[in-house]
């Protein structure tokens, strides 16, 4: 049987695996924020982007007329 002593050392030991765990954890969470930022700027750039191609494109491409075949 563990005495106090060594019963403190193996909790002590578990807690600074979790702590280290814990902070590797939080850095992968960071770092796919910041992918996340990047891909929301990104997306919100492109869609600003289309929309714009769009507006500037002549009325017939635009339209929704049916093409001639229907």
């Amino acid at each position: 049987m563990q005495t106090n002593d060594e019963h403190i050392i193996v909790l002590e030991t578990k807690v600074s695996y979790q702590e280290d765990l814990i902070q590797e954890l939080n850095k992968h969470v960071i770092d796919q924020q910041k992918q996340i930022d990047t891909l929301t700027n990104l997306y919100e750039s492109l869609k600003e982007q289309f929309i714009e191609i769009l507006s500037n494109l002549p009325n017939a491409i635009a339209s929704e007329d049916k093409p001639p075949h229907y």
